[in-house]
């Protein structure tokens, strides 16, 4: 495959290969087929390319919580995360040009590390920061 520029047009097509990815795993597609039902996937694919459109070139087209849709899981485990990774960045170094591969791959963890740190290093912060409060709650 030849590798090409991440760009909007680029984006839905990269999603699409690494989502089929996603479901086929052993260890993640479990959870994605538990959360979404094969007749949500073409809504839960606009979503994604809406989330990482505005993400990467600042469209403003998502509009949503991402940590909350993920702390109502209630089953996601740091492993999770770090196969979602390996298959992002295996995916984004097969389909991008080295440099926007890398952005890419550098983005989705930086949001994969803060994910992580509300679900499961400072959950009371995460939570209060996810519902505005703000509140007087400390971080465990």
């Amino acid at each position: 495959m030849t590798r090409t520029t991440l760009d909007d047009s680029s984006l839905a097509p990269f999603l699409a290969a690494f989502y089929g990815r996603v479901r086929s795993d052993l260890l993640i597609g479990p959870v994605f087929a538990a959360a979404i039902p094969d007749a949500d996937w073409p809504h839960h694919m606009a979503t994604v390319e809406a989330f990482w459109s505005s993400v990467l070139f600042k469209t403003g087209r998502y509009k949503g919580n991402p940590f909350g849709r993920h702390q109502a899981l209630g089953i996601l485990r740091p492993e999770h995360f770090a196969r979602w990774l390996d298959l992002f960045r295996e995916t984004a170094a097969t389909r991008f040009l080295p440099d926007d591969a890398a952005a890419l791959q550098e983005r989705a963890e930086r949001i994969g590390a803060s994910l992580q740190a509300g679900l499961f290093f400072l959950p009371d912060a995460a939570a209060a920061a996810a519902t505005g409060s703000g509140g007087d709650t400390p971080a465990k």
